[in-house]
């Protein structure tokens, strides 16, 4: 599990080359609150993109059959710091997008659709 990329991972990359090729530029993986993985900061805008493991996705998480108590409690507040993050960002009037791993593998152009809409409408 060590090995596992915290951020630049073969779908954040194709997901960030699509926006970048519609005219968006973005800062990512920012100092800010959660580190999200994208943020438009003149748009009051943060892009998470959330791993069905790691985020505990009810679909698609595949929880491991040892260790069950520790990986519960792991993915449990995962989920928590997820909600939190994103209270955080709403409170202060910025808008929040979580994408499921399993949203951009399935239909990446929607999700890019989703920003767009977002950004041109601000």
């Amino acid at each position: 599990m060590a090995r596992i990329k915290q951020r630049d991972s073969a779908l954040e990359l194709a997901f960030r080359r699509a926006l970048w090729r519609e005219g968006v530029r973005y800062r990512k993986n920012a100092r800010a609150f959660g580190t999200p993985d994208l943020l438009f900061s003149s748009a009051r805008l943060v892009v998470f993109i959330d791993s069905c493991f790691w985020h505990g996705c009810h679909h698609h998480c595949r929880k491991p059959k040892s260790n069950v108590v520790f990986w519960e409690e792991k993915l449990r507040r995962n989920r928590e710091r997820d909600k939190l993050v994103t209270r955080h960002y709403r409170d202060r009037g910025w808008r929040v997008m979580r994408f499921w791993e399993h949203q951009l593998v399935r239909d990446q152009g929607r999700c890019i659709q989703s920003v767009l809409g977002h950004l041109r409408a601000v």
